[in-house]
């Protein structure tokens, strides 16, 4: 059975922002103005694909309207009804490892490669994969307690869910506990969030609660990134904070932290000094 912490002390960077998110954005101005600005969650966006599937070429370019635009950077993070935006990389049951390319003009969605290679999970997901805007897991930063630095990536969402997702969708979400994972020595966050329109969603709102209405599913997730790279013959993932799924304020802290991360990645406060595209 997953462990589940109720109440958990918050990270130290980010303690001040552990609250229900209307108090979130009320001490964060700048994030309080992007919230406001996103008066309700986006039907949908637009998708140009570039490509065959799957082939090294293949791109999933991201539009709103007839205006090209960037998943990571133009989709908001927040929404007005107090969910997250979810950006869909890998639907739920496929394996092909796809992911937003920080680092190309407009940051599409690609597979992932290695030595040349695309790259395949050695078995399928089974939750849809993605991230969340307007995030960043900063290199430079070294979380006070298990002393490790960011990804260099946004924060990852595992999407609990009953429906598989389209890749490139947009799909708001609750995000109601996290995973501190820790990957090759790096700390790679993955929030546990269900889509807003779910059947259960209603009755999710905290890390309690999935183990009530999804029995076992917080272990499942955890021994799923746990061993996903041992069949090629690589060492199982660490999870920091005694393995345990946080709860919601503690997640909503993360999120609020790395999206301070974030801004000042994209604002040049902090600089960027690996290379990812802020177009």
């Amino acid at each position: 059975m997953a462990i589940v912490r109720a109440a958990a002390p918050k990270p130290a960077a980010a303690r001040q922002f552990a609250r229900a998110p209307s108090a979130l954005v009320a001490i964060a101005p700048n994030r309080h103005r992007a919230f406001r600005a996103s008066v309700a969650a986006k039907a949908a966006y637009g998708k140009d694909e570039k490509g065959d599937y799957p082939s090294l070429d293949y791109r999933i370019f991201f539009k709103d309207g007839e205006k090209a635009i960037s998943p990571w950077h133009d989709v908001p993070l927040y929404n007005a009804d107090g969910t997250c935006n979810f950006i869909c990389e890998i639907p739920k049951e496929t394996k092909a490892k796809m992911e937003v390319a920080t680092d190309e003009p407009l940051t599409p969605i690609k597979q992932d490669t290695k030595k040349g290679k695309l790259r395949d999970y050695p078995y399928n997901i089974n939750w849809n994969y993605g991230m969340l805007p307007r995030t960043w897991e900063d290199p430079g930063h070294e979380h006070p307690e298990m002393k490790v630095m960011g990804d260099n990536d946004p924060v990852d969402v595992v999407e609990i869910g009953s429906a598989q997702r389209e890749m490139g969708s947009v799909v708001p979400v609750k995000p109601v506990g996290v995973y501190a994972m820790i990957d090759d020595g790096e700390l790679d966050w993955k929030v546990i969030a269900i889509a807003a329109d779910d059947p259960k969603a209603k009755d999710v709102n905290d890390v309690a609660d999935v183990e009530k209405h999804f029995p076992g599913e917080l272990e499942k997730i955890r021994v799923w990134f746990r061993d996903y790279k041992t069949p090629d013959g690589k060492p199982q993932n660490a999870f920091g904070l005694n393995d345990e799924c946080m709860d919601k304020a503690y997640t909503m802290a993360v999120i609020e932290e790395t999206s301070g991360f974030y801004d000042k990645l994209k604002s040049g406060a902090r600089e960027n000094d690996k290379g990812l595209s802020l177009e």
